[in-house]
């Protein structure tokens, strides 16, 4: 089985679409979150969105965005929350509010799906110490996060823990990198986000992952930055907002 996996689109269509027209041929599509928010194309996405699967798991601009709960977020993310809340039609705000929370494991799968972490589904990991609590608390060997906007992994195995993440050459060409998964080893594995990079490379991400090679490859492809700040502009969001696209942070 191969498994796309996606995460943190965060209503940015012209992302989307890239990712999906690159995106190997695939039988399943798990995504981990946030598809909302930040983006001026919520209902767009969304409706993009379902039709590739039931399973995605709730991120917290869903939950923010849907009316769900209230959260401490910078002012430029809560400007853009009030105008996601204000403009989501009623259908896409209650398939939001049903998302489920993680860590769920998809069917006929042996990994775990969450938005920030196995042990708190607003948690971040960046670093390995931040990660070393859920390596051991994960219900599975594999779990698949988002969350942080960035391309990397963490491992445990052989008395050894560590970090590591893709190494690309950071063009404006689509690039890959495979991951040679190790048995008895556990893994957290980020595939990036789609429409709000934040590892300095503007690029959407994506991965692709295959249980049946044990590899995880991580994806990089270009799309029309411009059109997603215009949109975003146009909306009247934050030129913040639009201005970090292009640069990845």
């Amino acid at each position: 089985m191969r498994a796309l996996v996606l995460s943190d689109i965060h209503a940015n269509l012209e992302a989307l679409e890239a990712v999906l027209a690159a995106a190997p041929p695939h039988d399943v599509v798990w995504n981990l979150g946030d598809v909302v928010g930040y983006g001026a194309n919520p209902n767009e996405v969304i409706d993009r969105v379902r039709p590739l699967g039931k399973f995605v798991v709730r991120g917290n601009h869903d939950r923010a965005c849907s009316g769900l709960e209230v959260f401490d977020f910078s002012q430029n993310a809560k400007v853009a929350i009030l105008w996601t809340e204000s403009i989501l039609e009623d259908d896409h705000r209650e398939w939001l509010r049903s998302l489920a929370m993680g860590p769920v494991t998809p069917e006929e799968s042996a990994v775990s799906c969450v938005h920030g972490s196995p042990r708190d589904e607003d948690e971040y990991l960046f670093t390995l110490d931040d990660a070393a609590p859920s390596l051991q608390a994960a219900c599975c060997p594999i779990t698949f996060f988002g969350h942080t906007h960035r391309q990397v992994g963490f491992a445990t195995g052989e008395y050894t823990e560590t970090r590591f993440g893709p190494e690309y050459n950071l063009s404006s060409e689509p690039e890959q990198f495979p991951l040679q998964l190790r048995s008895g080893y556990r893994y957290l594995l980020n595939p990036g986000s789609v429409g709000q990079p934040r590892d300095s490379d503007w690029r959407a991400a994506f991965a692709v992952y295959d249980d049946e090679q044990s590899i995880f490859t991580w994806h990089r492809v270009p799309y029309d930055v411009a059109e997603a700040q215009r949109r975003i502009r146009d909306a009247g969001l934050p030129n913040a907002l639009a201005y970090r696209l292009e640069r990845g942070f």
